[in-house]
Protein backbone atom coordinates (compact mmCIF):
# COMPACT_ATOMS: atom_id res chain seq x y z
CA UNK A 1 0.00 0.00 0.00
CA UNK A 2 3.04 2.53 0.65
CA UNK A 3 4.33 1.73 -2.26
CA UNK A 4 1.21 2.67 -4.68
CA UNK A 5 1.20 5.48 -2.15
CA UNK A 6 4.51 6.32 -3.14
CA UNK A 7 3.76 5.33 -6.73
CA UNK A 8 1.11 7.68 -7.06
CA UNK A 9 2.87 10.55 -5.49
CA UNK A 10 5.27 10.25 -7.73
CA UNK A 11 3.16 10.32 -11.04
CA UNK A 12 1.34 13.47 -9.78
CA UNK A 13 4.71 14.80 -9.57
CA UNK A 14 5.36 14.10 -12.83
CA UNK A 15 2.40 15.30 -14.24
CA UNK A 16 2.89 19.00 -12.55
CA UNK A 17 6.21 18.77 -13.68
CA UNK A 18 4.63 18.24 -17.52
CA UNK A 19 2.42 20.98 -16.85
CA UNK A 20 5.22 23.54 -15.64
CA UNK A 21 6.89 22.39 -19.21
CA UNK A 22 3.85 23.24 -20.77
CA UNK A 23 3.25 26.48 -19.70
CA UNK A 24 7.31 26.88 -20.06
CA UNK A 25 7.04 26.07 -23.97
CA UNK A 26 4.07 28.47 -24.32
CA UNK A 27 5.45 31.60 -22.43
CA UNK A 28 8.90 30.88 -21.13
CA UNK A 29 9.66 34.48 -20.17
CA UNK A 30 6.45 35.81 -19.06
CA UNK A 31 6.08 32.39 -16.60
CA UNK A 32 9.10 32.47 -15.36
CA UNK A 33 8.31 36.03 -14.11
CA UNK A 34 5.14 34.73 -12.78
CA UNK A 35 7.15 32.49 -10.45
CA UNK A 36 9.71 34.68 -9.28
CA UNK A 37 6.70 36.89 -8.56
CA UNK A 38 4.91 34.20 -6.79
CA UNK A 39 8.39 33.37 -4.99
CA UNK A 40 8.14 37.41 -4.25
CA UNK A 41 4.65 37.40 -2.26
CA UNK A 42 5.31 34.03 -0.45
CA UNK A 43 8.40 36.17 0.80
CA UNK A 44 6.61 39.18 1.70
CA UNK A 45 4.00 36.80 3.72
CA UNK A 46 6.73 35.03 5.63
CA UNK A 47 8.31 38.43 6.21
CA UNK A 48 5.48 39.81 7.75
CA UNK A 49 4.46 36.73 9.61
CA UNK A 50 8.30 37.15 11.09
CA UNK A 51 7.64 40.98 12.02
CA UNK A 52 4.23 40.26 13.51
CA UNK A 53 5.31 37.61 15.76
CA UNK A 54 8.49 39.50 17.15
CA UNK A 55 6.17 42.17 17.88
CA UNK A 56 3.62 39.41 19.68
CA UNK A 57 6.46 37.73 21.63
CA UNK A 58 7.80 38.87 24.82
CA UNK A 59 10.40 41.11 24.88
CA UNK A 60 12.94 38.44 26.39
CA UNK A 61 12.36 35.96 24.07
CA UNK A 62 12.49 38.36 20.86
CA UNK A 63 15.11 39.87 22.28
CA UNK A 64 16.94 36.12 21.73
CA UNK A 65 14.94 35.70 18.77
CA UNK A 66 15.62 36.81 14.89
CA UNK A 67 11.99 37.63 14.25
CA UNK A 68 12.39 41.14 13.22
CA UNK A 69 15.41 40.61 11.18
CA UNK A 70 14.47 37.52 9.28
CA UNK A 71 11.37 38.91 8.72
CA UNK A 72 12.83 42.53 7.29
CA UNK A 73 14.86 40.41 4.93
CA UNK A 74 12.17 38.58 3.58
CA UNK A 75 10.17 41.70 3.27
CA UNK A 76 12.92 43.77 1.07
CA UNK A 77 13.51 39.83 -0.93
CA UNK A 78 9.72 39.62 -1.45
CA UNK A 79 9.25 43.31 -2.53
CA UNK A 80 12.75 43.30 -4.90
CA UNK A 81 11.36 39.78 -6.71
CA UNK A 82 8.09 41.52 -7.54
CA UNK A 83 9.48 44.55 -8.48
CA UNK A 84 12.07 43.34 -10.13
CA UNK A 85 10.98 40.05 -12.11
CA UNK A 86 12.01 41.00 -15.49
CA UNK A 87 15.46 41.65 -14.50
CA UNK A 88 15.79 38.71 -12.76
CA UNK A 89 14.56 36.97 -15.39
CA UNK A 90 17.23 38.61 -17.82
CA UNK A 91 19.78 37.91 -15.51
CA UNK A 92 19.03 34.10 -15.33
CA UNK A 93 22.82 32.67 -15.32
CA UNK A 94 22.63 32.03 -11.87
CA UNK A 95 19.19 30.61 -12.14
CA UNK A 96 20.23 28.24 -15.14
CA UNK A 97 23.73 27.00 -12.95
CA UNK A 98 21.28 26.00 -10.51
CA UNK A 99 18.43 24.77 -12.55
CA UNK A 100 21.12 22.46 -14.05
CA UNK A 101 22.68 21.31 -10.96
CA UNK A 102 19.33 19.82 -9.85
CA UNK A 103 18.49 18.07 -13.14
CA UNK A 104 22.29 16.48 -12.85
CA UNK A 105 21.54 15.58 -9.56
CA UNK A 106 18.31 14.13 -10.63
CA UNK A 107 19.93 11.76 -13.13
CA UNK A 108 22.60 10.62 -10.49
CA UNK A 109 19.70 9.11 -8.73
CA UNK A 110 18.67 7.78 -12.21
CA UNK A 111 21.87 6.11 -11.67
CA UNK A 112 20.98 4.17 -8.96
CA UNK A 113 17.42 3.49 -9.74
CA UNK A 114 18.57 1.79 -12.92
CA UNK A 115 21.54 -0.27 -10.69
CA UNK A 116 18.51 -0.58 -8.07
CA UNK A 117 16.18 -2.18 -11.24
CA UNK A 118 19.30 -3.90 -12.77
CA UNK A 119 19.68 -6.08 -9.05
CA UNK A 120 15.83 -6.42 -9.07
CA UNK A 121 16.21 -8.29 -12.63
CA UNK A 122 13.32 -5.80 -13.77
CA UNK A 123 13.62 -6.20 -17.61
CA UNK A 124 13.00 -2.95 -18.46
CA UNK A 125 16.03 -1.33 -16.32
CA UNK A 126 17.04 0.31 -19.56
CA UNK A 127 14.06 3.08 -19.30
CA UNK A 128 15.56 4.24 -16.27
CA UNK A 129 18.90 4.02 -18.11
CA UNK A 130 17.78 6.18 -20.68
CA UNK A 131 15.75 8.57 -17.89
CA UNK A 132 19.36 9.09 -16.58
CA UNK A 133 21.04 9.71 -19.29
CA UNK A 134 18.47 12.26 -20.79
CA UNK A 135 18.89 14.00 -17.60
CA UNK A 136 22.69 14.26 -17.10
CA UNK A 137 22.98 15.31 -21.14
CA UNK A 138 20.58 18.20 -20.65
CA UNK A 139 21.96 19.05 -17.56
CA UNK A 140 25.33 19.75 -19.38
CA UNK A 141 23.79 21.68 -22.14
CA UNK A 142 21.79 23.75 -19.50
CA UNK A 143 24.82 24.13 -17.31
CA UNK A 144 26.80 25.70 -20.53
CA UNK A 145 24.10 27.95 -21.54
CA UNK A 146 24.57 28.08 -25.46
CA UNK A 147 21.54 29.63 -26.03
CA UNK A 148 21.10 32.79 -27.46
CA UNK A 149 18.17 34.12 -25.72
CA UNK A 150 16.53 33.91 -22.04
CA UNK A 151 13.35 33.15 -24.04
CA UNK A 152 15.65 30.00 -25.98
CA UNK A 153 17.14 28.71 -22.81
CA UNK A 154 13.70 28.50 -20.71
CA UNK A 155 11.72 26.98 -24.01
CA UNK A 156 14.83 24.09 -23.67
CA UNK A 157 14.20 23.85 -19.78
CA UNK A 158 10.04 23.11 -21.23
CA UNK A 159 10.90 20.55 -22.95
CA UNK A 160 13.53 19.04 -20.77
CA UNK A 161 11.04 18.83 -17.94
CA UNK A 162 8.35 17.10 -20.13
CA UNK A 163 10.45 14.54 -21.57
CA UNK A 164 12.57 13.45 -18.36
CA UNK A 165 8.41 13.80 -16.39
CA UNK A 166 7.42 11.36 -19.19
CA UNK A 167 10.54 8.74 -18.88
CA UNK A 168 10.21 9.27 -15.19
CA UNK A 169 6.35 8.21 -15.63
CA UNK A 170 7.11 5.18 -17.68
CA UNK A 171 9.86 4.46 -15.49
CA UNK A 172 7.70 4.32 -12.33
CA UNK A 173 5.11 2.12 -14.22
CA UNK A 174 7.07 -0.69 -15.34
CA UNK A 175 9.35 -0.65 -12.33
CA UNK A 176 6.14 -1.73 -10.50
CA UNK A 177 5.11 -4.25 -13.18
CA UNK A 178 8.55 -5.78 -13.29
CA UNK A 179 8.77 -6.65 -9.22
CA UNK A 180 6.41 -9.49 -8.10
CA UNK A 181 4.76 -8.40 -4.96
CA UNK A 182 6.35 -10.27 -1.61
CA UNK A 183 3.07 -12.78 -1.55
CA UNK A 184 3.61 -13.91 -4.90
CA UNK A 185 7.28 -14.34 -4.42
CA UNK A 186 6.20 -16.57 -1.51
CA UNK A 187 3.46 -17.99 -3.17
CA UNK A 188 5.30 -19.51 -5.98
CA UNK A 189 8.41 -20.38 -3.57
CA UNK A 190 5.57 -22.60 -1.69
CA UNK A 191 4.40 -24.22 -4.94
CA UNK A 192 7.92 -25.18 -5.74
CA UNK A 193 9.08 -26.52 -2.43
CA UNK A 194 5.44 -28.69 -2.89
CA UNK A 195 6.72 -30.03 -6.47
CA UNK A 196 10.04 -30.80 -4.92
Amino acid sequence: MKKLKNSLSSIILCLFEILVGVLLLMKPVEFAKGIIIAAGAILILLGLINAVKYFKTNVEEAAGSQYLTIGLLALLAGIFCVIKAGWIVAAVSALTLIYGVVILVTGLSKVQLTCDMLRKRNKKWFLALISAAVSIICAVIIINNPFATTAGLWIFAGIVLIAESILDIVTIIFEKKGNPAPAEVAEKKDTNELAD
